[in-house]
């Protein structure tokens, strides 16, 4: 369980090297949880969510040997994906022209997340985090 401000969410949390293969036991990680929650609507976007949070993380922070992956539960049908690097520097989207072959990451998780994704900034580095899912709205 994590707390979170709207009190006690399940989540599957991992730490992992900060190296490339451990993008593939990231998306395996989310795909438990979702399973396991019975959210397999949400897995694709949430697992490519994770695969491009995680690569920033391995490409660009220069910090430390190791990352924290979280997948929380935030209710019905909606899930938040996060990533802890300790590095302080932001992540910034950047337009990637079209034969750039890396510059999108960002730009995915915006769109897979409908714009609901951020920064936390920790006293040791960061969280950079993304919601997928559907909000349920009461009475629909």
């Amino acid at each position: 369980m994590i707390e979170t401000g709207a009190g006690r969410m399940p989540a599957y949390t991992e730490t992992l090297p900060r190296v490339v293969g451990s993008v593939q036991r990231a998306r395996r990680l989310v795909h438990l949880a979702l399973e396991v929650w019975g959210l397999v609507d949400v897995q694709v976007d949430a697992e490519l969510v994770v695969s491009e949070l995680l690569t920033n993380a391995v490409l660009h922070a220069c910090r430390g040997d190791s990352v924290r992956v979280t997948v929380t539960r935030l209710g019905e049908g909606r899930i938040r994906v996060a990533v802890v690097d300790l590095s302080k520097d932001k992540p910034v989207p950047r337009d990637a022209g079209g034969d750039q072959e890396s510059g999108r990451g960002l730009g995915i998780v915006e769109a897979l997340s409908g714009g609901q994704w951020g920064v936390d900034p920790l006293p040791w580095g960061k969280r950079v985090w993304a919601t997928v899912g559907a909000e349920v709205v009461p009475g629909e």
